[in-house]
């Protein structure tokens, strides 16, 4: 009997907790699906580990590698739910938090509203201390008056502080002293300092990111110890690593200093998962669509590589309009959440419209066809009665689905509109469908790119049910439905390499600088990365580093990331910097203003792991494999008004090169695809299935032909 290592990959959701393991010697991956215990997500996480461990015969004590994704720390900063959270800032500056950048994202609403701190005025105190913003110490810290104000934050109940100095970015001398001061009378405070968390100039974003560091810091050092211990009592002895919002892993130690780069990891480990599918299809640009129970996220993927940006922002009052959340800075995929998932329940305006989301019914309740308590009618019900979804083999056929229960649900706002079930199921599809749809068209556009030239990879265990008919809606022909779609996210985290980034500011002119100062500016970053990787994949792990630079003209009020060449740098390589500047900025700009003067503000390193190649049979079989319930069903069609008897297909009955035309549906343990009329598909040879959705308007193919062709008939189950 084989005894080859295997990984282990927990991603936690809103609604559902997707755990994976991957035999490291033959390549197979299986998977389980588990309800989130949201009272605590470890309790589910490590049930469902259990069950997947104990159905499939695997010891844990084979598992070597634990990667997790989790939206626990988001959540937790929307909700308002983390830590009571004190701030000590220099004297003067007591208010940024509230002040922001004095910028309306909304000119001209009378009534605009902002996001509300995250730590109220009285838990906000200054000391006197002022460093100038090259590092010149203009006044010495007051540690009298620091530890004056530590004292009162404690005594109105605090267990963690943020530390802000105006400038610590250029000098954190003063930052680190009152770290070491408060730690020394304070044991069992947790400290935050900009200086490390976001070294960054912009008073505002430091602070705000600082800040949301310390308000989850307790909760994540909390969970990440009981998840590490409950790891330990079912027998998995391996370190923990924390997917981040880059894309890239980490040890937990790093996570547990520095929680707020966790706040986008389950969406990044989705979006790593399709760079991973895309590539494996041979198709450079696709937009990755992941739909989960809660909601939906759409990221951009362009030569097999997410976008990575540098600061997002977390709790938006609208979730479309950029500057009415809290900025973060952080290295992240660049991502678009959207609050329409399974779970988003349907309901009618003050106009007697029909809305879907962006509430949601979560894990518990849940949808009310989970027959766990749930009464309002959402967008999972709505897949039941039209036919999308198998009440018997829903998540691998883990929980039963009551239609009966989800009619119900739906008869509440049917009555009001005067309309039958099958309208308003396929009314609330329509809706969140064009929810989805709209958000990504904002998306892409903002981002100056054309819709046309990408695919629709679609993952989670509503991106295949809804995938077809939101990518309709772009105007895209083709989507991409990977092999274990429902549980791509947790792949993701299989597949994700280490990494790290860090930054500092620099805030000076290009032809102020010489090549030995900034190799040595960016030799010191690499060292520091370095460290984390090295406890991260142990001694001898290969790595790379990036380096980018945040560029402007002189008198420019942003800038704009440019990849710089590798180290080490030379004096003609400062002239290749510039170079690089102004041409990207042509490319993004077209026009080049007659400035001559370039800034560096940020210095930029990425710390990577080498690429690995690891062998993923995504289609290989469990030793309880599932089985589709019906080989038939009925499946209401919106355009005709008619219920249709559908062919159903097994995922794993299909064969490479195999042709399916729609109307048909074809499901696997964790996803339903829903083809429609008109589109063919194509398994190719890694297990993707390649949809085109206008198959019909090619004359080689009959429009009238569904299901599978005559001559693939025998590779059905």
């Amino acid at each position: 009997m084989t005894r080859s290592p295997l990984a282990l990959g927990i991603d936690i959701g809103g609604t559902f907790t997707d755990i994976v393991v991957h035999d490291q010697g033959d390549g197979r991956v299986l998977s389980h699906k588990e309800l989130t215990t949201p009272h605590d997500p470890t309790e589910g996480a490590i049930r469902g580990i259990v069950t997947l461990l104990e159905r499939e015969q695997l010891s844990p004590d084979r598992i070597t590698r634990v990667v997790h994704a989790t939206t626990l720390f988001t959540n937790a900063l929307i909700e308002r739910k983390g830590a009571r959270t004190g701030l000590i800032t220099t004297k003067g500056f007591r208010d940024t938090l509230e002040l922001r950048r004095e910028h309306k994202y909304e000119l001209y609403d009378l009534f605009i509203e902002v996001p509300e701190a995250l730590i109220p005025r009285h838990l906000r105190l200054e000391v006197a201390e002022r460093v100038g913003p090259r590092g010149e110490v203009a006044m010495a810290l007051d540690e009298h008056g620091l530890l004056s104000a530590a004292r009162e934050l404690v005594g109105k109940g605090i267990e963690t502080v943020a530390i802000v100095f105006l400038h610590a970015y250029a000098n954190p001398a003063h930052e680190r002293r009152a770290r070491d001061v408060l730690e020394q009378h304070f044991p069992g405070l947790l400290v935050s300092i900009s200086s490390e968390v976001s070294p960054q100039i912009r008073e505002y974003e430091r602070t705000s990111t600082t800040v949301a560091n310390a308000y989850v810091r307790p909760m994540a050092n909390r969970y990440l110890r009981t998840l590490e211990t409950r790891l330990m009592n079912i027998g998995v002895g391996c370190p923990l690593l924390m997917m981040l919002s880059n894309g890239g892993f980490t040890h937990a130690e790093e996570a547990c200093r520095f929680p707020v780069q966790l706040l986008e990891s389950g969406p990044a480990a989705g979006a790593i998962a399709a760079a991973y599918f895309s590539k494996q299809s041979g198709i450079a640009d696709v937009l990755a669509f992941d739909m989960g129970g809660t909601t939906a996220k759409l990221s951009i993927v362009q030569n097999n590589q997410p976008s990575i940006a540098f600061q997002f922002e977390a709790g938006r009052e609208r979730r479309f309009v950029q500057g009415s959340g809290m900025p973060i800075n952080i290295s992240t995929v660049e991502l678009l959440e959207v609050g329409a998932g399974g779970g988003s329940i349907a309901h009618l305006d003050v106009l007697g419209l029909l809305k879907v989301g962006p509430r949601s019914a979560g894990s518990h309740p849940g949808p009310a066809c989970y027959a766990s308590g749930g009464t309002q009618p959402t967008v999972t019900d709505a897949n039941l009665f039209v036919g999308h979804l198998d009440p018997e083999t829903f998540a691998g056929g883990t929980m039963k689905l009551d239609r009966d229960a989800g009619a119900r649900a739906i008869g509440q706002i049917t009555a009001p509109l005067r309309l039958g079930p099958e309208q308003v199921t396929g009314g609330m599809l329509a809706v969140v469908n064009e929810n989805m749809a709209s958000a990504a068209r904002v998306h892409i556009a903002e981002g100056g790119h054309d819709v046309g030239r990408f695919a629709l990879l679609v993952t989670g265990g509503g991106g295949p049910l809804h995938g077809c008919d939101v990518a309709r809606r772009l105007g895209i022909r083709r989507v991409i439905c990977p092999p274990s779609a429902g549980v791509a996210s947790a792949v993701g985290l299989l597949v994700a390499p280490a990494r790290i980034d860090r930054v500092r500011s620099l805030a000076r002119e290009l032809q102020a600088l010489t090549a030995s100062e900034l190799e040595a500016l960016f030799a010191a970053l690499e060292q520091d990365a370095a460290t984390v990787m090295t406890t991260t994949l142990g001694a001898g792990a290969r790595y790379r580093f990036e380096r980018t630079a945040d560029m402007r003209f002189v008198g420019q009020g942003f800038e704009i990331v440019t990849p710089l060449p590798v180290g080490p740098f030379e004096e003609e390589t400062l002239l290749r910097v510039k170079s690089a500047f102004v041409d990207l900025y042509r490319r993004v700009f077209t026009h080049v203003p007659p400035v001559d003067d370039v800034e560096i503000v940020n210095l930029r390193l990425a710390a990577i792991e080498n690429a690995v190649e690891r062998t993923i049979a995504l289609d290989s079989t469990s030793r309880q494999p599932w089985r589709i319930g019906t080989g038939h069903r009925d499946v209401w069609h919106e355009a005709t008004g008619t219920w249709q008897r559908l062919q159903v297909l097994a995922r794993e009955a299909l064969s490479p090169g195999q042709e399916l035309f729609g109307p048909i549906v074809i499901e696997d343990a964790s996803s339903t695809l829903v083809l429609p009329d008109g589109a063919r598909a194509i398994r190719d040879t890694f297990g993707n299935l390649v949809v085109d959705l206008e198959a019909a308007s090619d004359s080689t193919w009959s429009k009238r032909a569904t299901g599978v062709r005559p001559q693939d008939q025998h590779h059905r189950s």
